[in-house]
C-alpha cells in the first residue's frame, strides 16, 4: 500500500496535484477540505467542536483505508513544520497504517507566493472549497498563515520518511504528478 501525503502552504496546488496523481495512478484522493467543508456550516473554523469532528472523521477514514484492500491513498495536508502538534497529528495518521505493508512518501510542494495568490482564485479550487469563495477573506487568511507558520522546509522535515520536494511554481499539476509517479515507480 502507498500512503502519499502532499503537503505545503495554502494554494500551492495540493488538491490539483492530488487529482492528477489519482488520475495517473488510480490511487484515491482524500484532500483535507473533504473533511473541513461539511463542518464549517455548523462550527467555526478552529473551534473545539470543529477540530473534534474533522479529526474524528479523518481518523475514521484513515483506519478504514489502512484495513482495506485499496492500493493506497493520496492525502493533502497543510503542515506547520515548527508546530509539534501538527507533526504529532501527521505521525498519528501514519501510525494507523501497517508499516510492513505501507510505503509512506511525504511530498512537499513549494511555489512562489505570487503564484499561490493567483491559484487561490482558481476555478477548481473555488468549486471544491466553498470556504475559499470569499476571495478577500481567503487571501487575508493565506497571507496571515504565511507570516505565522513555516509551511515549507529547507530540505529537512521532522519525520523520517521518504521526502520529495518539488517547486511547482512553473509546473502543471500533471507534470508534478508525473514526477511523483516516476519517483515512486508507480
Amino acid at each position: 500500500m502507498d500512503l502519499i501525503i502532499l503537503f505545503g502552504p495554502p494554494a500551492v496546488g495540493k488538491m490539483a496535484v492530488g487529482k492528477a496523481l489519482s488520475h495517473q495512478t488510480g490511487l484515491p484522493l482524500f484532500h483535507n477540505h473533504m473533511s473541513i467543508e461539511p463542518v464549517l456550516p455548523l462550527f467555526e473554523f478552529g473551534s473545539p467542536p470543529f477540530f473534534r469532528l474533522v479529526n474524528n472523521f479523518r481518523r475514521a477514514v484513515f483506519k478504514e483505508v489502512a484495513q482495506s484492500d485499496l492500493p493506497g491513498l493520496i492525502y493533502t495536508y497543510v503542515w506547520s513544520l515548527a508546530d509539534e502538534n501538527d507533526t504529532r497529528s501527521l505521525a498519528g495518521i501514519i501510525d494507523l497504517f501497517d508499516e510492513q505493508r505501507t510505503r509512506v512518501t511525504l511530498v512537499e510542494l513549494r511555489a512562489d507566493l505570487s503564484e499561490r495568490l493567483k491559484r487561490n482564485r482558481g476555478e477548481e479550487r473555488l468549486l471544491e472549497k466553498a470556504s475559499k469563495r470569499d476571495l478577500s477573506d481567503s487571501e487575508t487568511r493565506l497571507l496571515a498563515l504565511e507570516q505565522q507558520h513555516q509551511m515549507n522546509s529547507a530540505g529537512s522535515i521532522p519525520l523520517e520518511y521518504d521526502h520529495l520536494l518539488i517547486d511547482n511554481t512553473h509546473l502543471s499539476p500533471g507534470e508534478v504528478a508525473e514526477k511523483i509517479r516516476l519517483h515512486l515507480r508507480l
